[in-house]
């Protein structure tokens, strides 16, 4: 019962968890958009709750930053609470031209620059993906709440202040649309483990303009990020 992380009894989380890597916008998530939401946790800070959404069972809760982090907490979600998705939302930096603040960018694939691929072994370069169906749903979802959308490649850095001047350039020439921390992790685990998962983001600064949204703005705004999760979430159960 429980883990090192996580105080949960069996049955105390949904099948579908949304995961910000704040642990207070999990907590504005469960006050704001949920039903009778119950806490489930809270070890190191890490607010996780359930509640209903529409009708349906969903809990929300934080990731921490960083594949590591994200590592840790999804795949005791998917193995020790039977999880079958978890959909990350979350702020990303953004790298093309066309993106704006508060755009939604939906990750189709996670490129990274993590070694977190290692411990399984392959013989080559493993492409982390979403989960095609939770995917289709997110860009339904989004067209239904009539929020324009950006679907592509994302980057999951492991590095936040890189010495390397020339770092985002390289990746924005490929076409890689924004910088996050924590998706391509998520995205391994659920390969592993035979589970699905999406990563939603929004653009919170620009690395080529010289605008970000406050950290109150990234903690409770972030609304139509959130929203299409749900939706998601409800037309996955």
């Amino acid at each position: 019962m429980g883990t090192p992380h996580n105080s949960a009894s069996q049955g105390d989380i949904a099948k579908v968890v949304l995961m910000p890597g704040d642990p207070l916008r999990a907590k504005y998530i469960a006050s704001e958009f949920l039903s009778e939401a119950e806490l489930f946790n809270e070890v190191r800070g890490m607010y996780g709750y359930t509640g209903t959404y529409k009708g349906k069972k969903v809990s929300v809760m934080g990731s921490g930053m960083g594949i590591p982090s994200i590592g840790i907490y999804s795949h005791e979600l998917y193995t020790c609470y039977d999880v079958d998705s978890i959909i990350r939302i979350g702020s990303a930096g953004g790298l093309q031209d066309e993106l704006e603040l508060n755009d939604v960018v939906i990750a189709q694939g996670a490129s990274t620059n993590s070694n977190y691929a290692s411990q399984f072994d392959l013989t080559g370069s493993i492409a982390p993906l979403a989960d095609f169906e939770l995917l289709m749903k997110a860009v339904q979802s989004a067209q239904e709440l009539d929020v324009r959308i950006r679907v592509g490649n994302i980057l999951s850095s492991d590095v936040f202040y890189n010495s390397d001047s020339s770092f985002n350039d390289k990746w924005k020439s490929m076409g890689v649309l924004a910088v996050e921390m924590e998706a391509a992790g998520l995205y391994l685990n659920a390969s592993k483990l035979s589970k699905k998962a999406l990563c939603i983001t929004t653009i919170s600064d620009h690395l080529y303009k010289s605008e970000q949204l406050s950290p109150q703005e990234r903690q409770t705004g972030f609304n139509n990020m959130i929203n299409i999760a749900l939706e998601t979430a409800a037309k996955s159960l």
